[in-house]
């Protein structure tokens, strides 16, 4: 695709029964607002299960889907679970209630999935089969990790026995024959995840909609990924970390950010061929068919803390893998499909390692209205090859940093850059982003739909409260999505050449939308 034009939304904040948004009904109506308002590219967050503060970014695993996004009422249409079983649960509306979701809806998914397995005759059967075959690289080990997670009672896996921390084959294999019951129901959850998924996925290919993924640097400590493969990460004889991420002070925090992470080894995961990362990589695009990377300056220098410490100021800048692991990739998945996350202090290798692999860097408008250093986020300064967005998830909403969050001089700056604004600011940032030189344009829904700082996804430096944001049935009104239809237009972002490409991922007919 040449110029193009998308929204920002995560699948939690859907407004879909059961606490959380899924991919049910009102994923289907997103959709349909997209074609109708001309968007192609729909970008979301992680999709991997829910770890510490219920962050997309804490997941306990990067190749596994998150149960609660799976629609219950899909699974009712096909039988796994009784329709009336699912009238008790949370409304649509509302906020995102994690703790309804995790108490009310999960208990019945893992009931549909036991009710899938016991079904006698059961056409679908064969079709699991293949799926827990083909992908039982890492679905095996996520179904082990969870089941011991639950038995430990939440514990985190260094917490286990030392037989099971350190998998010693033995225990692992006496695990299985005790849990097989449970993995099984694991692995039908995620059966239906990615067959949901995958039916999201084909429908929006079918209306030229491609779909923007999540990439994660690093993997949270407690997870599938550190537990099964300790050898990649900087552990030390205890299996405890002997370093963690994060980045230095800087003129927002004077502690830095102590991430805590554990740091890859990638003198190992060179010699292995990069094979984790490329495995991730590869099943990242079978699920998306572009991927952000977050952290991008990471891949260069990252900045390395002694795990001992408790802020990030005594760290380290140490070099990363660099063009190596691009060149891995390119070798192996045929190019750089990316959009990189280079914001903030970024040094000139970076810039350069992003140029040689051509890919586009993020520039966001919320952050070009300050000093004069600033102004590489304004539009005359983009090159084409770049991503405009109003705000990210990490950001207030337009509305809510023009009423609460810009400084005097901010405001000043963007009155004389784009003029009073009588219909609200936040359609002069978006006619702003639709009208620059940038590939592709994405917008929050929460700017579409002209909301202030209640509409806010995530609040970094708050430690809860995050990730709640839905928005209300009903909002998405179609004079909505004809102004931005007409804006496409206009700012030659037409989404006509990309309708009914194949998604990278074909729906089994009787997972179809």
């Amino acid at each position: 695709m040449d110029r193009a034009s998308g929204i920002l939304l995560h699948p939690s904040s859907l407004p879909s029964g059961g606490g959380i948004g899924d991919f049910g009904p009102a994923a289907y109506e997103f959709i349909d607002f997209l074609a109708r308002a001309r968007q192609s590219l729909w970008q979301i967050l992680p999709l991997g299960p829910l770890g510490a503060g219920n962050s997309p970014y804490s997941a306990l695993s990067a190749f596994a889907g998150n149960p609660l996004f799976i629609s219950l009422d899909r699974l009712a249409e096909r039988g796994w679970i009784e329709h009336s079983l699912l009238r008790d649960l949370p409304g649509a509306s509302g906020s995102t209630d994690y703790a309804a979701a995790f108490t009310q809806k999960l208990p019945l998914i893992r009931k549909a999935a036991r009710n899938f397995l016991a079904a006698n005759g059961n056409s679908h059967r064969s079709t699991f089969d293949l799926f827990c075959r083909a992908n039982s690289w890492w679905l095996d080990d996520w179904a082990l990790f969870l089941c011991l997670k639950d038995q430990h009672h939440g514990a985190p896996w260094n917490q286990w026995s030392r037989e099971l921390a350190r998998r010693e084959p033995d225990a692992l294999d006496r695990a299985r024959r005790e849990l097989h019951a449970q993995l099984e129901v694991e692995k039908a959850v995620q059966f239906a995840f990615f067959e949901q998924w995958r039916a999201i996925h084909a429908a929006c290919a079918a209306r030229g909609i491609r779909i923007i993924g999540d990439v994660a640097i690093f993997v949270s400590y407690d997870s599938a990924d550190v537990w099964t493969n300790p050898h990649l990460f900087r552990l030390n004889q205890n299996l405890d970390p002997e370093v963690v991420a994060g980045v230095p002070p800087d003129a927002f925090s004077d502690k830095g950010q102590r991430w805590g992470n554990p740091l890859y080894r990638w003198d190992v995961l060179k010699s292995h061929g990069y094979d984790w990362w490329i495995s991730r990589i590869r099943w990242s695009l079978e699920t998306c068919d572009l991927l952000r990377l977050d952290h991008f300056r990471g891949f260069e220098k990252y900045w390395e803390i002694p795990a001992h410490e408790e802020t990030a100021v005594n760290g380290r800048w140490v070099e990363g893998p660099n063009q190596d692991l691009f060149q891995a990739f390119e070798r192996s998945l045929g190019g750089f499909p990316f959009i990189v996350e280079d914001l903030g202090y970024i040094t000139d290798e970076v810039h350069a390692l992003r140029a040689r692999l051509q890919a586009p860097g993020m520039k966001v408008l919320q952050f070009g209205f300050g000093n004069s250093g600033a102004h590489i986020y304004l539009p005359h300064h983009y090159e084409p090859n770049c991503v405009v967005y109003t705000g990210t998830h990490d950001n207030d909403t337009t509305l809510g940093w023009w009423q609460n969050g810009a400084s005097a001089e901010e405001r000043n700056h963007v009155r004389c850059y784009l003029g009073e604004q009588s219909e609200g600011m936040h359609w002069a940032f978006i006619r702003a982003a639709a009208a620059s030189p940038a590939r592709y344009s994405i917008v929050p829904l929460q700017d579409v739909l002209g909301l202030g700082s209640e509409g806010r996804m995530n609040v970094p430096s708050r430690s809860d409260g995050n990730w709640t944001w839905r928005y209300q049935p009903g909002a998405l009104q179609a004079d909505l999505a004809d102004r931005l239809a007409h804006l496409v237009d206009v700012t030659d972002r037409r989404p006509d050449a990309a309708a009914g490409q194949q998604s990278h991922w074909e729906a089994p007919e009787q997972f179809a939308a």
